[in-house]
């Protein structure tokens, strides 16, 4: 996670000197970054098909080889198609295989009373992956320029992610266990697992994807993921540029929505008030709050729809949050062009985090899983 996710998010460290060349517009630019997107809107349906019928080694190696081969080839970009057909395609496409979307298609299988906790752990890496391997690219990037930035980074992907991947599986009963590190279906913690079980009729349902979608669960999923992202993106990409278990799900993503409004709200002000103490706000409100969203993007609907079709479940899912990814950056430089400011992009992205917060609330999957802490609160 530490080297997949931040070799996507590296794209905003790339944008500013890839502009100092080239002159291009940012709304062309940043749309390298929503075009990768698209792309892997169209992909991320048949990658939870493929999730489910060969397991993770062969789709997180696809894109190891995919994200390697972008940042390679990244290189000799000369024209806007290059960028798109490299940092776009490539490492974007490629990069859901290895980021948020990939693990968070096998992960769920391994954990049921600890699940959030379980890959917030996990996605802790990408926290862990931006302190050491951004300030790192940014240096050669400052030293050696953009594109050898990128053939050290591409090396980096490939020779640490394309072997130890290799040891991933897709389900614990594959090795002969069951989740959370029980031995057998029957062993001493099989009992507890069904104890954060709300709704005993939903969680026993056979989810298939054509049912899932017949849901309003699942819209109301979808449209949350896909403004949340929206609203992430959007602020992400431009920012370098222009400068789980306790409480509950939808409290752990609307703490998050308000982390990235906070975040836009402060690079609005920052045009009438430009101080430190509004950077330290959003670097604050960004890291701290933002990326509590991670931890629960694929926990909400595992609680809600896990089952042997959830991989297509979970991609179909995560087609609406790719689209949101994919408009934020192009939306955002597109209104610069127009405005000539950031003040109206920023606030739809503030009214997006709004948006993404309250839906989560009406999908409620705490009325079919309850967290580990309510679940012991309420034995």
């Amino acid at each position: 996670m530490g080297v997949g996710v931040n070799a996507r998010t590296a794209f905003s460290l790339l944008f500013p000197p890839i502009l100092d060349e080239f002159g291009w517009e940012r709304g062309v630019t940043a749309g390298a970054f929503s075009f990768g997107f698209l792309v892997t809107a169209v992909a991320s349906p048949v990658l939870g098909r493929l999730m489910d019928r060969r397991g993770p080694r062969v789709v997180i190696e696809l894109g190891v080889g995919l994200v390697a081969g972008g940042l390679l080839l990244a290189s000799g970009i000369r024209e806007p198609w290059h960028l798109y057909a490299t940092l776009g395609v490539l490492v974007g496409g490629g990069s859901v295989c290895l980021s948020y979307t990939g693990q968070s298609l096998y992960l769920p299988n391994w954990f049921v009373r600890r699940r959030g906790l379980a890959m917030s752990l996990a996605f802790s890496g990408v926290g862990v992956g931006s302190v050491v391997l951004l300030p790192w690219l940014q240096t050669l990037i400052e030293r050696a320029g953009w594109r050898a930035a990128c053939r050290w980074l591409g090396a980096v992907v490939l020779v640490v992610l394309a072997p130890l991947n290799l040891l991933l599986r897709r389900r614990p009963e594959d090795l002969g266990l069951a989740p959370d590190g029980d031995r057998a279906p029957g062993g001493p913690a099989a009992g507890v697992r069904t104890t954060n079980v709300v709704d005993a009729a939903r969680v026993a349902a056979d989810w298939t994807l054509g049912r899932a979608l017949g849901t309003a669960r699942f819209w109301w999923i979808a449209v949350s993921y896909l403004s949340g992202l929206y609203a992430w993106y959007a602020v992400q990409v431009h920012q370098t540029r222009y400068l789980v278990d306790r409480i509950g799900r939808e409290w752990v993503w609307t703490v998050g929505n308000l982390g990235f409004a906070l975040c836009s709200l402060a690079l609005i002000l920052l045009r009438h008030a430009p101080t430190p103490r509004l950077v330290e706000l959003m670097v604050v409100a960004q890291g701290l709050l933002g990326y509590g969203l991670v931890a629960v993007i694929g926990a909400i609907p595992a609680d809600v729809f896990q089952g042997a079709h959830y991989g297509a479940i979970f991609g179909s899912l995560m087609l609406a949050a790719i689209v949101g990814g994919a408009a934020g950056p192009w939306a955002t430089g597109a209104m610069y062009d127009a405005t000539g400011g950031y003040a109206l992009a920023f606030g739809v992205a503030m009214g997006s985090s709004a948006l993404s917060a309250g839906t989560i609330w009406l999908a409620a999957p705490r009325t079919v899983r309850a967290v580990a802490g309510r679940a012991a609160t309420e034995r």
